[in-house]
């Protein structure tokens, strides 16, 4: 498989995500992640999105996404030339035991707890997919309950800017 993040530039418009989706839907890929948020110019949103393909071109899908009204401009971000972070809120299963192991692995993590109970903790990090994953492996053994994630964000590294791009003509 073949891991592919797009940072889509659309207006911010009713239906467009609905659209976009469908678009992966019907050429057969699935959507790994997604994040959708306004930018810093009014009127405009980003999306997000991640897809994992094996031997179907993403091409093709650019292509059908640049033919949709509302989508401005899109760019594919290698992993080398931007910076990517994955959001995890993850709620541990604690007993007094366990507590200052668990805190002290949290601290490690530069993670936070954000929530406390006398069973349980609610513990959130940020950071890319290999420090998630060596996270919620140090927290297995303790019992995870739940954990809830937010779609992967990505921005190009450097002072370019896919909105400066796109306003300058």
């Amino acid at each position: 498989m073949s891991r592919h993040v797009l940072s889509l530039l659309v207006e911010n418009k009713p239906g467009l995500l609905t659209r976009v989706a469908g678009l992966f839907a019907r050429r057969g890929f699935n959507i790994e992640s997604l994040a959708v948020g306004v930018t810093e110019v009014p009127g405009l949103s980003r999306i997000t999105v991640q897809v994992d393909v094996e031997d179907l071109p993403l091409e093709q899908v650019t292509k059908q996404l640049n033919k949709l009204v509302n989508v401005i401009k899109i760019v594919e971000l290698e992993p080398a030339s931007s910076v990517q972070r994955d959001h995890l809120l993850i709620k541990v299963r604690v007993d007094n035991q366990t507590r200052s192991n668990i805190i002290e692995i949290v601290n490690l993590f530069r993670a936070s707890v954000v929530d406390y109970a006398n069973d349980a903790m609610v513990i959130e990090v940020t950071g890319d997919r290999g420090k998630i994953d060596a996270l919620l492996r140090a927290l297995e053994p303790f019992g995870i309950k739940e954990i809830a994630q937010s779609g992967l964000l990505a921005i190009g590294r450097g002072g370019k800017s896919i909105t400066e791009r796109v306003l300058r003509g």
